[in-house]
C-alpha cells in the first residue's frame, strides 16, 4: 500500500483516511490502487467490526485528478482495458470493495466530495457530512458518466428523476442540500466523531447480525448488480477520449473564477 491511504485501528474500528491532502485527496492512479488494496486488506480481518472512512486535509475527496490520470498514455490505455472487462473493474472496485466488506462502513464527508469522492461515499453504508460540505456527481462536467459503482448505489437512495437531474447537471450541493435529497444520512459539525460514535453503538450488537443485515439489504434492494456495473462500463467506453469528452474537459478546466464557463459549449457531434 502507498502513502495515499492510512489505516489506524482503535479497538475493533478501523479509521481509514485518504491521504493526499495537498490535492484535496484527488484520485490519481496510486490512490485508486491504495483505496482498493486498503479495503481488500481489511476483508479477512476477523477482529474488525466497523470502518470509518474519511479524508485528511481540507476535503474528503475532490474526485478524479484529471490532469494526473488523463495526461498519461499508460493510464488512458489502462482505463480502456479496464472498461472492457466483463466484471467489476478496478475503478468500480473503488466503491464496491467497501460495499463488499462484511462490516458497516461509515463515511465522514467534509470539504469537497465530487465525482469519484461521492461514489466512494455512496458505497459506504451510512454517510455523515458537514452542513457546509460540497457534494456533486460531477462526471458530466468532464463529459463522462458515473462509472465507479455510482449507478448501482445511487438507485438505492434517489428516485430516478432526481438521480438523472443531479448527474446530468453536475450541480454542486451543500452538505445540507445533499442531506435533503437523501445522499447524506446525517449532518454533523464533526463527521468523524459522529461516525465513530455510531460505529461504537453498532459494535455492541452481534457481528453476525450486523454482517447479515448488510448482506440482506444489499440482496433485497439489488436488481442484478453485475448487469448494472456492466452498463457503467459500456456507456463510459463510448465517452472516454472522444471529441465531446475532450471539449467538456477543456471547458471545465477553463472555468472562470465564478465557476461560469468562459466559452459556450459547442459539441462536435451528438450521438
Amino acid at each position: 500500500m502507498t502513502d495515499r491511504v492510512t489505516i489506524e485501528r482503535v479497538g475493533s474500528i478501523a479509521h481509514v483516511r485518504l491521504n493526499r491532502p495537498d490535492k484535496h485527496n484527488g484520485m490519481d492512479m496510486p490512490m485508486l490502487e491504495a483505496v482498493v488494496e486498503a479495503a481488500e486488506s481489511l476483508a479477512d480481518d476477523r477482529a474488525l467490526r466497523a470502518v470509518v472512512l474519511a479524508g485528511n486535509g481540507p476535503s474528503f475527496c475532490a474526485g478524479l485528478d484529471v490532469k494526473s490520470v488523463m495526461s498519461s498514455k499508460t493510464n488512458i490505455a489502462r482505463m480502456a482495458i479496464e472498461m472492457r472487462k466483463p466484471w467489476a473493474n478496478i475503478f468500480q472496485r473503488w466503491g464496491m470493495a467497501w460495499r463488499d466488506l462484511n462490516v458497516p462502513v461509515l463515511a465522514a464527508i467534509h470539504g469537497n466530495c465530487f465525482g469519484a469522492g461521492i461514489q466512494l461515499a455512496l458505497a459506504a453504508d451510512i454517510r455523515f457530512a458537514r452542513p457546509d460540505a460540497k457534494v456533486s456527481i460531477m462526471e458530466s462536467k468532464w463529459g463522462l458518466v458515473p462509472d465507479m459503482s455510482g449507478a448501482l448505489t445511487l438507485r438505492e437512495l434517489l428516485p430516478i428523476d432526481v438521480a438523472k437531474e443531479l448527474t446530468m447537471t453536475g450541480r454542486v450541493l451543500s452538505g445540507e442540500q445533499a442531506h435533503g435529497y437523501g445522499l447524506v444520512t446525517h449532518l454533523a459539525d464533526d463527521p468523524v466523531a459522529a461516525a465513530t460514535e455510531l460505529a461504537e453503538e453498532i459494535i455492541t450488537r452481534s457481528p453476525d447480525s450486523v454482517a447479515n443485515t448488510k448482506r440482506l439489504f444489499h440482496d433485497a434492494w439489488a436488481i442484478d448488480a453485475r448487469e448494472t456495473l456492466a452498463a457503467e462500463r459500456k456507456y463510459q467506453r463510448e465517452l472516454i477520449g472522444k471529441a465531446n469528452m475532450r471539449i467538456s474537459a477543456k471547458r471545465n478546466a477553463e472555468l472562470g473564477k465564478d465557476g461560469a464557463p468562459k466559452t459556450a459549449y459547442k459539441p462536435r457531434k451528438v450521438g
